[in-house]
């Protein structure tokens, strides 16, 4: 069975010549989005339906692309809303230290003394690094910066992750 990871989402149309706003969440929307790409949606039944990229650009903060055999609004308009997708044979190897969201989303948290603090929910990218976000049991969420001085262990294998909690940043 063939596994998926989430790329994007299709929020809207753009135009009327079958061009689609894309909420990307991906780091590689160069490549994942390049014209002859294969993208999937899932459809009701459960099956995955290949799209191939036709065009891509940047316009705000969102990728439009077009695909082909789909050259009019009408025929992008029943999409809106669904989540794009690439197979897991479309994923390259990684350097040391870099992860895709699917593998660190999920993960428990736990801090150099072995405390448990909660399970990773969400990776925000603002600007420089990115961040995961840490849902906790009875605590407002903790916001936890991917950079060397907080992240000390990172442990794909088991599912964990092990940071030093920064002066101020359990504020």
């Amino acid at each position: 069975m063939t596994e998926w990871y989430k790329v994007g989402k299709l929020v809207n149309t753009h135009g009327v010549r079958g061009e689609v706003r894309i909420l990307s969440s991906t780091d590689f929307a160069e490549k994942r989005y390049a014209p002859g790409s294969t993208l999937a949606i899932r459809l009701e039944n459960g099956e995955y339906k290949q799209l191939t990229v036709k065009t891509h650009r940047t316009h705000k903060q969102f990728d439009l692309l077009t695909f082909e055999g789909y050259n009019s609004m009408n025929l992008v308009e029943p999409l809106k809303g669904l989540t794009l997708y690439i197979s897991a044979d479309q994923q390259e190897e990684l350097e040391i230290g870099e992860y895709y969201y699917h593998e660190i989303i999920g993960c428990t948290v736990v801090s150099e003394e072995g405390l448990i603090i909660g399970r990773i929910t969400e990776i925000l990218s603002p600007g420089a690094n990115d961040v995961w976000v840490v849902k906790r049991e009875g605590q407002k969420d903790l916001l936890v910066p991917y950079i060397e001085s907080v992240v000390r262990e990172v442990d794909i294998n088991n599912k964990t992750i092990t940071i030093h909690l920064l002066e101020g940043l359990d504020a």
